[in-house]
């Protein structure tokens, strides 16, 4: 499972945050053009957030929560996966976004946040981090091993282990990470075993990379979502420690 259509962030919009707003279109090392979300901070910390969404792609959710993370002073960037087999140009909720996910690669993933991230930077970031969830959680960590200088790499319940595509996760690629990690995972998530995520500690530590895992005993899969109002306070520890990350690691002050 992953966000229903009418899901939105758990996270409370800051009333008087000075932020604005931008539709994009980024371009890729590659030549690909993709859709991409930007919310900007008028006062901004220094940190900026390339979004890796779910695997439906940009939609409404990812804009919202660029914007809860502007109003906390870390200009955001929410980028779409299927540039490449569907357009830059915004879509309707009838999408079939299953036969492009399939397209998806991650050296095509990993070119679209190089190309978010320096985007980031030329707005005055001075510590990126990437923030995913399910697919983007997956692509969020090895974005840490990708080349991209990040100062920090998050994860919603993303799949650490070994792709049903057969490619490596990010427990077998641990050795590249070059940022730290964080971790956010659902004690009851049908599609990700626990086990799965204590593998992934482990290789963690095993290489030396700093990290934080957190299990949410009893939450789903997808459980940060307004409407999953009996995991309220899993989401608010998660977002408080997503928060204490980009601090910790981006000099970034709330």
């Amino acid at each position: 499972m992953c966000f229903d259509l009418d899901a939105l962030p758990p996270v409370a919009a800051i009333s008087g945050a000075a932020v604005s707003h931008d539709d994009l279109v980024l371009e890729a090392s590659d030549g690909n053009r993709f859709a991409a979300f930007a919310a900007i901070a008028d006062e901004p910390s220094g940190a900026g957030i390339v979004i890796l969404p779910d695997i439906r792609g940009l939609y409404r959710f990812y804009e919202e929560l660029a914007l809860r993370f502007a109003e906390l002073g870390h200009t955001a960037i929410a980028i779409d996966y299927f540039g490449r087999t569907a357009g830059a140009e915004k879509r309707g909720d009838d999408f079939e976004y299953r036969t492009h996910v399939e397209q998806t690669t991650p050296e095509g993933v990993q070119a679209d946040v190089a190309a978010a991230a320096a985007r980031l930077r030329e707005q005055g970031a001075t510590a990126v981090f990437s923030v995913g969830f399910c697919f983007g959680g997956r692509h969020s960590w090895l974005a840490a091993a990708s080349g991209h200088g990040l100062a920090g790499a998050i994860g919603f319940y993303g799949r650490p282990a070994v792709g049903r595509d057969g490619s490596l996760g990010p427990t077998q690629r641990a050795g590249e990470l070059e940022a730290p990690i964080l971790a956010l995972m659902g004690g009851a998530d049908e599609g990700i075993p626990v086990s799965d995520v204590k593998e992934f500690e482990r290789a963690l530590e095993g290489a030396g990379v700093e990290h934080e895992i957190a299990i949410y005993e009893g939450a789903p899969h997808s459980f940060f979502d307004r409407k999953f109002e009996e995991f309220a306070d899993d989401s608010d520890d998660a977002w408080r420690r997503v928060i204490s990350f980009i601090e910790q690691y981006g000099g970034a002050k709330r």
